[in-house]
C-alpha cells in the first residue's frame, strides 16, 4: 500500500513540476519582445489534438487558418510535443528555406530521427549536405540517365497498366506505389523485378510505418518493429554496396559513367581523400532514405491526379485530347518518346502543378533556430522550432483564387508564378528536392499512358492528411480499355 501511495505522490510531483515548467516557459516567451502571438495550449499536449483532428477533416489547413485569423500569418503554438513558431507567410518561409548564414538546422519528431539514424541526409547540415545534394542532383539531371529513365518508367507503367484490364476493381494508391518503387530502386541500386525487389518493398513498407509514431522502442511497439525492418534493409543494402565497391576496385573503372546512385556515391568516395570519404554505412543508410519518394510522394501525386481528374470531366477531356495528339504523332513517325516529349505538354504540366498545389504531400518543413532570428519583425528564439507551412500558402485565397477548386487553367494565367514563393511543392533553397524533374517525368508518363489506354470510373473516397497524405480507401476505380 505504501508503494502505491508513493507512486501517486511521485506522479503528482511530476505533473506539478511539468505544469510549472510549462507555465514558466509560456510567461517567458510572452515577455520576450518580438515573439509572435499565439497560444501554447494545454500542458504537455499543447494544441496537438486540434492539429490532428484537422488532419482528418476535409480542410486540414483550418488549424492554421484559425490561428492566422487570430494572431497573424506567423504565430506560436505547441504541437507534437514541441513549442513552435508557425509561418504561413511565403516571404518568411523563403528566408527559412534559403537559410543564409546557417541560423537554422533540420529538426523533426523523435520517431523520424530514431528511424533515419545519425547518418540521415534529412537531418544533415553544412558542407556535407551540400556536397551530397549536388552529387545526387547532378546525376538525376544527367542526359544519359534521363534517356534511360524515360524508357524504364515507360516499361514499368505499361506493364502495370496492362494488368489493369483483368481487374474488376483496382486500387490506384497500391498500383502507383508498385510502379514508382520499382523505378526508384533501379535508379538507386540497379535492382529490377524479382525476389530482391519484393524483399526490399516488404521491409521498406514495415520500416516507413514508424516515421510518425510514439517514440517508444519496447518490443512490440510500432517504432521497435520499424527499427528491426531498418536493420534488415541495411544488411541487404550494405551487401550490395560492398559487392559493388569490390567490383569497382577489381575492375578499376574509375572513369566510367555511373549507372545508379550507389555508383555515384562510391565514385565520390574514390575521388575524395580519406578524411572526406563516406562510410559504407552512411551510403547504405542514405540509399534507404532516398527510397521514401517512391513509397510516399510520387505515387500519392499520381493517385490524387486521378482523383482530381475524376471529379473534373472537363479537365480530363482536355488532358486526354492533348495526350492523344502526342500518341498520334509518335505512331505516325514511329519515333520513340523522349523526356522532352512528356514534360513539354502544357496542359499536362498544368494538371501536375495543380495536383501538387492541392495535394500538399510535403505540407511543410521543420527547422530549429541555432540563435535568435528576426524575420519581417518576427522573433524566432534560439532553440525554438519553426514550421514553414507550405499547405497554408498553397491554400490561401490571397495567393490563389478559389484555392479549394481544382483549376489547371489557373496556371495559364499565372505563367512564371510557378517559380515564386507561393508554390513550393518540392521545398526550396539548398534542400530543394534533387529528384523533382524525375518526379515530374514519372507523373507525366503515367498520366499519358493512363488517359490514352483507359477510361475509368472512380468510387467515392476521401483524402486523409495525417500523419501523411493518403486516400482513405486507396482510391478504388474500374477501368474500360479505349478502343483504337
Amino acid at each position: 500500500m505504501a508503494s502505491f501511495k508513493e507512486y501517486w505522490i511521485l506522479m503528482g510531483i511530476f505533473i506539478i513540476t511539468g505544469y510549472c515548467f510549462w507555465f514558466w516557459k509560456k510567461n517567458k516567451m510572452e515577455k520576450k519582445g518580438g515573439v509572435p502571438k499565439g497560444n501554447l495550449g494545454w500542458p504537455f499536449i499543447g494544441e496537438t489534438l486540434d492539429f490532428i483532428a484537422c488532419g482528418y477533416s476535409s480542410r486540414p489547413v483550418s488549424f492554421m487558418d484559425k490561428r492566422k485569423s487570430l494572431y497573424g500569418k506567423v504565430f506560436k503554438t505547441h504541437i507534437l510535443g514541441t513549442p513552435i513558431i508557425v509561418s504561413t507567410d511565403p516571404d518568411v518561409n523563403k528566408v527559412v528555406l534559403q537559410n543564409h548564414g546557417n541560423p537554422f538546422v533540420p529538426s523533426y519528431p523523435k520517431s523520424i530521427t530514431e528511424l533515419l539514424g545519425k547518418f540521415s541526409i534529412l537531418q544533415m547540415n553544412g558542407n556535407l549536405q551540400k556536397r551530397l545534394h549536388a552529387l545526387i542532383g547532378g546525376f538525376l539531371r544527367s542526359p544519359q540517365l534521363k534517356a534511360t529513365n524515360t524508357k524504364d518508367i515507360e516499361n514499368s507503367v505499361k506493364l502495370s497498366l496492362a494488368s489493369w484490364k483483368d481487374m474488376n476493381i483496382l486500387y490506384v494508391q497500391e498500383q502507383t506505389k508498385q510502379m514508382t518503387f520499382e523505378v526508384l530502386v533501379k535508379v538507386l541500386m540497379s535492382i529490377g523485378p524479382g525476389e530482391d525487389l519484393n524483399y526490399l518493398k516488404k521491409e521498406f513498407e514495415e520500416f516507413i510505418k514508424g516515421l510518425i509514431c510514439l517514440p517508444i522502442k519496447l518490443p512490440g511497439t510500432r517504432l521497435y518493429k520499424s527499427l528491426k525492418a531498418k536493420e534488415r534493409l541495411l544488411n541487404m543494402v550494405r551487401k550490395i554496396v560492398e559487392k559493388r565497391k569490390q567490383a569497382m576496385e577489381k575492375s578499376g573503372e574509375k572513369g566510367a559513367v555511373a549507372k545508379d546512385a550507389v555508383d555515384v556515391l562510391l565514385r565520390e568516395n574514390d575521388e575524395a581523400n580519406e578524411k572526406q570519404s563516406l562510410p559504407l554505412d552512411f551510403i547504405s543508410g542514405n540509399i534507404i532514405e532516398m527510397m521514401i519518394p517512391g513509397e510516399e510522394t510520387v505515387p500519392m501525386a499520381m493517385t490524387l491526379a486521378v482523383k482530381f481528374l475524376s471529379d473534373s470531366p472537363i479537365a480530363l477531356k482536355q488532358l486526354t485530347e492533348e495526350n492523344m495528339e502526342l500518341k498520334r504523332q509518335k505512331t505516325e513517325s514511329c519515333d520513340d518518346y523522349s523526356w522532352t516529349d512528356y514534360v513539354s505538354l502544357p496542359f499536362t504540366q498544368n494538371v501536375i502543378n495543380e495536383t501538387l498545389r492541392m495535394a500538399n504531400i510535403i505540407n511543410g518543413v521543420w527547422r530549429k533556430a541555432l540563435k535568435d532570428v528576426e524575420i519581417k519583425g518576427h522573433l524566432i528564439p534560439q532553440g525554438w522550432c519553426v514550421l514553414a507551412s507550405f499547405i497554408s500558402v498553397h491554400m490561401d485565397e490571397e495567393n490563389y483564387d478559389d484555392p479549394y477548386q481544382f483549376d489547371p487553367w489557373r496556371w495559364e494565367k499565372m505563367g512564371a508564378a510557378i517559380n515564386n514563393n507561393n508554390f513550393t511543392p518540392f521545398g526550396g533553397g539548398q534542400r530543394l528536392c534533387p529528384g523533382l524533374e524525375l518526379s515530374r517525368l514519372e507523373i507525366s508518363i503515367f498520366l499519358h499512358h493512363l488517359v490514352t489506354t483507359y477510361k475509368w470510373v472512380a468510387e467515392n473516397d476521401d483524402i486523409v492528411s495525417f500523419p501523411t497524405v493518403k486516400m482513405k480507401r486507396k482510391l478504388p476505380i474500374t477501368v474500360t480499355p479505349i478502343s483504337t
